[in-house]
């Protein structure tokens, strides 16, 4: 019994020393690691200081050109086309003969209706004068007159047929690629040519909602195309009454002058719309901002740790961005090597100028 007891004794000793010494060498190897961590030289990165500056305020955006005025050339009336007296590609005037349909049938129909509005002339002269000598009633003379003013009325309609058969320009401008021949017989369906008036040219456009108090007509916008270097100029001058509900936009137009005919209709146009000047404001570069889930972050140094901070952002360029909240002058933030930085991490800090 004694033994027995005397080997249990033993078990017990043995693990409390087994349990102390694992006790042991893990404080040991926290605590260098902690040392480890303490010791940990600092990351090198370059930032720069904050300074609060004027900034005019301003929204790169896409548009397209477009005519001034442009309609496709039809004709109103089904017939055989007798005559084409425009050239393709070329510019034309304002009531400028395009093209002519044959009239031969309406012509007669003309001189059907003339005949009869003659004779009806007359029976109203006629019964005029025996509704003066009282030879025919009232009601008889109105029937004479009415008959005499259906005439004339069949007459003029078929006169404005006529006319109709004599296509010409609404407005002066350059007329495209005919699709009919000399011959060919037309319908109000049927495609002649397209008209063009490209000077000047509209440059329509949308903004995000959040800036539409911030548009005035009279205004201008400076736009440049792809595959030219110029860089042009247009005037606001109609701004759409209401907001798209689908897009959350607002529509604009603008008109730009085009004496040399390079803005084609139909091109994109990319488009600087200048703002509000920005007084004070917080501009940084792009590379500083970091993307997160709840909006967007960057990183200053505080005695010589990285600090985060949350930031409210607005215009962005190619190079910087506007800030809104978070930050203020004198600040100093760090452009590089934030995509692996951490809160309160060392840092060794480089400033760079501007």
């Amino acid at each position: 019994m004694k033994l027995k007891n005397i080997l249990i004794t033993l078990l017990i000793i043995s693990l409390a020393g087994l349990i102390f010494y694992r006790i042991s060498k893990n404080n040991s190897e926290n605590g260098n690691s902690k040392d480890k961590n303490e010791k940990k030289p600092p990351v090198d990165v370059t930032a720069i200081v904050a300074t609060a500056e004027d900034f005019s305020n301003s929204l790169a955006l896409s548009g397209s050109i477009e005519a001034n005025e442009q309609i496709e050339i039809r004709s109103e009336v089904s017939g055989i086309v007798e005559n084409i007296a425009f050239k393709e590609g070329t510019n034309v005037n304002k009531g400028q003969l395009l093209f002519k349909v044959n009239d031969i049938e309406l012509r007669a129909q003309l001189a059907q209706a003339t005949t009869k509005q003659n004779l009806a002339s007359e029976n109203e002269r006629r019964a005029k004068l025996l509704l003066q000598k009282e030879a025919i009633s009232q009601e008889e003379y109105d029937i004479a007159s009415a008959d005499f003013r259906t005439a004339q009325s069949q007459s003029q309609l078929i006169r404005a047929q006529i006319a109709k058969t004599s296509v010409r320009a609404p407005f002066s401008g350059k007329i495209g690629l005919r699709s009919i021949s000399p011959g060919t017989y037309v319908t109000p369906t049927t495609l002649v040519a397209k008209l063009v008036s490209s000077n000047p040219v509209k440059i329509t456009f949308s903004i995000p909602e959040k800036y539409a108090l911030e548009i005035k007509t009279n205004s201008e916008i400076n736009f440049t195309v792809n595959g030219f270097p110029e860089r042009y100029s247009a005037k606001i001058y109609a701004v759409e009454p209401g907001i798209e509900t689908t897009t959350r936009t607002l529509s604009i137009r603008a008109v730009a002058q085009n004496n040399n005919e390079k803005l084609i209709p139909g091109t994109f146009a990319n488009i600087e719309l200048p703002l509000n000047t920005i007084k004070d404001a917080i501009v940084i570069p792009t590379e500083a901002i970091i993307p997160v889930q709840n909006g967007k972050k960057v990183f200053i140094t505080n005695n010589g740790k990285a600090k985060e901070i949350m930031v409210e952002t607005a215009t962005r360029t190619d190079a910087s961005i506007l800030v809104l909240s978070g930050l203020k002058a004198g600040d100093t933030i760090i452009t590089s090597g934030v995509m692996s930085l951490k809160d309160d991490a060392p840092v060794k800090v480089r400033i760079k100028k501007i």
